[in-house]
């Protein structure tokens, strides 16, 4: 009877309890969605802040275009005001120079009024102690020698240009006439002298006893802008080669 009971109850220690899997399965299952919930926390987690540093990039950007628009938008109304500026000066420029060009045309006329009875002779020697008398007596000379008819009362005025550099220059004699006929006149008779005789003006038909073979020359009284135009006439001639100009 006895070893009956031991017999049973070792049975029924070694039987294991029909819901035994049943609890193991749902404590592995509470393991797993306990790890999974804790998983899907933490991917929440780290998406949330992903999520807010990418709004805060996103807003640095935003920050960052907008002042770059106004920043923009300020160099296109600056961009604007100087190029009106630039247009306004340039306007003021043109005008300046239509306006400095027609004062230049008025002093050229007032200069060629003011010449148009005066001659100049280059080239001539000048003396120790040159007085006005002296400048005087080589015209009459001159005209004497070219068959001109110039007195003494017709000389307005007369002058040497004053030179650059110190010193004795052969800089022109400018000679003031009283009428524009007879300035013309001398230039003509001079020039006709230099075609009908080999030998050309020179200083000795001024009067002069010492170095009296220099060459000289009658010529009009031209102003800055004239001499520069006869200037450029007489090169482009000579690179030309014209033969009559």
């Amino acid at each position: 009877m006895t070893d009956v009971a031991d017999k049973s109850l070792s049975d029924s220690e070694l039987k294991t309890p029909p819901n035994a899997f049943s609890r193991f399965k749902r404590k592995r299952t509470d393991e797993y969605s306990s790890e999974l919930g804790s998983f899907k926390e933490e991917i929440k987690s780290m998406l949330f802040k992903q999520e807010q540093d990418f709004r805060k990039i996103l807003n640095d950007i935003k920050q960052s275009n907008d002042c770059i628009q106004s920043s923009v938008t300020l160099l296109t109304v600056q961009n604007e005001e100087f190029r009106k500026k630039i247009d306004k000066l340039e306007n003021k420029i043109q005008e300046d120079q239509k306006y400095i060009i027609l004062l230049e045309d008025r002093i050229e006329d007032i200069q060629i009024g003011n010449r148009k009875a005066n001659f100049e002779l280059k080239n001539v020697p000048k003396k120790a102690s040159e007085t006005k008398e002296d400048l005087i007596e080589m015209v009459l000379n001159l005209s004497n020698n070219v068959g001109g008819n110039i007195n003494k009362p017709d000389i307005r005025d007369i002058y040497r240009v004053r030179g650059k550099k110190e010193g004795p220059q052969n800089t022109p004699i400018i000679v003031e006439t009283s009428s524009t006929l007879l300035k013309t006149d001398i230039l003509k008779m001079s020039k006709n002298f230099n075609v009908k005789h080999k030998t050309k003006l020179r200083a000795l038909h001024l009067g002069f006893r010492t170095s009296e073979d220099t060459p000289i020359y009658v010529s009009e009284q031209l102003t800055a802008r004239g001499s520069r135009l006869h200037f450029l006439a007489r090169d482009l001639a000579k690179s030309k080669q014209y033969k009559f100009c």
